[in-house]
């Protein structure tokens, strides 16, 4: 977890709007935000400035709201917080790299994005997980790969995710959403957690291990997070 007497101001305006629904707010919240930190105002209005630059947020008047880039980043948090699952039947969805010639750009593209998707590469040019996610292929998974619904004869679950590091880590977060006091803790946790649960591969409770914490963390950060919201727009008003 981010320290707090390290916490850039770009972190702290990106994690802030990452949170807010629509994620736009005003200049002087994020100001406030960055005061919780010891952030100077004119440290975060550098900061703002330097986003929308690099196409990080875009300017409203006297409202910074998050890029299109980063609103896809906010829908795959949202996603994660209340994922869109289905039963499982044992299939898994396979996507193997045939596209030739292509750009550092495009298999950079391609990588992120199979990570956003939730896959997980066997080999090189290889990915796949079970079949119990609902959405939509995008183009650039399409354009670069053939796609393919199997079944493995043996499990590759273990050398595909570290169950065992995400869970560890996920119980070490819900101690710390019952510990954490005041707004500049609750913050970064609340930061920690989204990012954790990013990284969640979303399996079906079949693969999973005894006692996966994925549920529990979700809902305990719900409970968290609305707390969290209500003592932070108390600040912001103030």
């Amino acid at each position: 977890m981010e320290d707090r007497n390290t916490l850039t101001a770009r972190s702290a305006v990106l994690s802030a709007l990452l949170g807010s629904h629509p994620p736009r707010l005003p200049s002087r919240a994020l100001v406030r935000i960055g005061e919780v930190f010891g952030i100077a105002e004119g440290t975060v209005r550098v900061a703002l400035s330097r986003m929308v630059a690099a196409g990080d947020l875009v300017q409203e008047g006297g409202r910074y709201a998050l890029s299109s880039r980063l609103r896809e980043r906010q829908a795959r948090q949202d996603e994660s917080r209340s994922p869109h699952t289905r039963a499982w039947d044992g299939t898994w969805e396979i996507a193997i790299v045939t596209a030739e010639r292509r750009a550092p750009s495009d298999r950079a593209a391609l990588r992120h994005t199979m990570t956003a998707l939730r896959l997980a590469e066997l080999r090189e040019g290889t990915w796949l997980r079970p079949a119990n996610l609902i959405r939509q292929w995008p183009e650039i998974v399409t354009a670069q790969c053939t796609l393919v619904d199997g079944t493995p004869r043996e499990d590759p679950t273990g050398l595909l995710w570290d169950l065992e590091g995400w869970a560890a880590e996920a119980r070490r977060l819900l101690k710390s959403l019952g510990q954490a006091e005041g707004l500049a803790e609750g913050f970064l946790v609340s930061a920690a957690v989204l990012r954790h649960l990013l990284a969640d591969p979303l399996l079906p409770p079949e693969l999973l291990p005894e006692a996966w914490p994925g549920a529990e963390l979700r809902a305990r950060y719900d409970d968290f997070d609305r707390d969290y919201r209500r003592a932070l727009h108390r600040h912001l008003d103030a």
